[in-house]
């Protein structure tokens, strides 16, 4: 009886452990994802002040 507890326990670990490294990288990509559309934006801004700054010359 207390075998069967012993590897269910170990079964839930690893579960839980896959389950947290499938949401580590999860929320990776995403931040990535969210800094790369940032830097785009920034990128696009620039170009603005920049645009802007040749018209008022």
């Amino acid at each position: 009886m207390y075998t069967l507890f012993f590897l269910l326990l170990i079964v839930l670990y690893f579960v839980s452990f896959v389950l947290f490294i499938k949401s580590r990288s999860r929320n990776q990509r995403t931040q990535l994802h969210q800094s790369q559309k940032i830097e785009q934006k920034l990128d696009q801004i620039i170009a603005l002040l920049k645009e802007n700054k040749k018209e008022q010359k």
